[in-house]
Parts: C-alpha cells; sequence; structure tokens
C-alpha cells in the first residue's frame, strides 16, 4: 500500500524547471523600456503623483512577473527586485515623502489634557473612599 501511495504522490507532483535568470534578465529590459515609452506621455512633474500613471506601472508589474514565471522563475526574486528598484530610481528618485514635523500643543492645552485625568483620578479615589466608609447607609 505505501508503495502504491508513494507511486501515486510521485506522479500527481509536477517536476519543477531551475529558473533560468540568464532568460529572465534578458527578457525583464522590454518591459522596462515599454514603461519608460507609457512614462513619457505623463509630464515628468506628475511622476510623482501615482494616480497620474496608476495604470503603467500595473502593465509593468505584470509584465516583470509574466516574464519571471515564463523563465520558470518566482516573482518577485531578488534579481526582478534589483531591476524595478533600477526603474523606481530612474523615475521616481525625486520623489520623496514630506516629513511631518511634530510640535507640542500650546501650554493650555497641554495643562488641560494633563490636568483632566489627574482630576478624574483624584474624584474617583474619593468617592471609592466615601462610598467605602458609607456602606452601613448603601
Amino acid at each position: 500500500v505505501n508503495g502504491l501511495m508513494t507511486l501515486g504522490f510521485a506522479g500527481a507532483r509536477q517536476q519543477t524547471e531551475l529558473c533560468n535568470e540568464s532568460l529572465m534578465l534578458e527578457k525583464l529590459p522590454a518591459c522596462g523600456k515599454s514603461f519608460e515609452e507609457m512614462m513619457k506621455r505623463v509630464d515628468s512633474e506628475k511622476w510623482c503623483n501615482l494616480t497620474e500613471f496608476i495604470m503603467y506601472y500595473d502593465n509593468f508589474t505584470q509584465c516583470t512577473e509574466r516574464e519571471a514565471n515564463n523563465a520558470s522563475c518566482f516573482w518577485p526574486n531578488p534579481l526582478a527586485e534589483g531591476f524595478i528598484t533600477g526603474i523606481h530610481k530612474q523615475f521616481f528618485s525625486n520623489c520623496t515623502s514630506e516629513k511631518v514635523h511634530w510640535e507640542d500643543p500650546p501650554d493650555e492645552i497641554l495643562i488641560t489634557l494633563i490636568l483632566i485625568p489627574v482630576m478624574l483620578t483624584c474624584a474617583m479615589i474619593t468617592l471609592v473612599v466615601w462610598c467605602s466608609k458609607r456602606s452601613d447607609i448603601l
């Protein structure tokens, strides 16, 4: 029985091919070239606005995934990620996120925000103590 089960599982298992990295690296630049052609339609000042080119970027990622799969490679993989990072550097290197500068609130608001919980805590402690002393009436 074990032999038959092993034979059945072996037949059901797919033969996996090795990743042909050189084929993948040969095909990925076509995806980059296509993306570059599409990005020429977008004003370079709008390259940091994803809504302006989301469809082009989607086509680009689908292309890189398809080419990786055609070369029997997983996607993403380190080589494809390196290629995609290169495209990002080419088109989006000037897109920096604006860092929020945090500031303390004005003193009046800060004091109020600190005193309210302190006063509520003191009031609750006073209420608990007062109720515990008056347990004979309650």
